[in-house]
């Protein structure tokens, strides 16, 4: 099927404006949508070709001696998606979300291991707790999903709608479910996606 993005009138004058701002605010993208939050921007590196839907929140919290987020080239990222970093997420290459996708490598709280927060704390009032999310080149994360802190997704895997992942996944699989499991993975010999159990990776 030929892609094709049948923008009408009111989208397409809208589409200008948005790229003729976005060259001024941020060169490097290709297209930013507007409205957008953006905290922290010291801190971003929004790589090259970057393209975002509408009513993104892009936010680095704290301190950093460098780039805490980082995108990689032709990064494609949907409408209401929330990437919030308190330690470091990387974004590589050729990397497309849809909407509603939220990516965090940090939590109110610390909740195994020592030292764990109580209840009788309020959420707001305990230690972020956060390690780095690190997805690859040519990932493709389906609306709805989330991401969550100190996960590594490998090269070419694909998240599926509303899974929630909490931990890494290998390279070249289809996950899905919450928490994600592993439901494909891809055969290179026969370029075909081929059911898998857990145990077989």
């Amino acid at each position: 099927m030929k892609r094709n993005s049948n923008y009408g009138i009111f989208e397409t004058i809208q589409n200008v404006i948005f790229v003729v701002k976005t060259k001024l605010l941020f060169p490097c993208a290709r297209m930013v949508r507007f409205p957008i939050v953006i905290r922290g921007k010291r801190f971003i590196d929004f790589g090259t070709n970057l393209t975002t839907g509408r009513n993104c929140r892009i936010e680095v919290n704290g301190e950093h001696t460098g780039k805490a987020i980082s995108f990689g080239e032709n990064v494609n990222i949907g409408d209401n998606v929330s990437i919030r970093c308190a330690d470091r997420i990387k974004i590589g290459n050729n990397v497309l979300m849809g909407s509603k996708v939220l990516i965090l490598d940090n939590s109110h709280g610390k909740y195994s291991g020592s030292d764990q927060d109580i209840p009788g704390t309020p959420p707001n009032k305990r230690k972020i707790a956060a390690s780095p999310v690190i997805i690859e080149d040519n990932v493709w994360i389906g609306e709805g999903a989330v991401i969550q802190q100190g996960v590594t997704i490998g090269k070419g895997s694909i998240i599926s709608a509303n899974s929630v992942v909490t931990k890494d996944i290998p390279e070249a699989v289809i996950v899905g479910g919450v928490p994600a499991r592993v439901i494909k993975k891809f055969d290179p010999e026969s370029s075909v996606w081929r059911r898998v159990r857990e145990k077989e990776l």
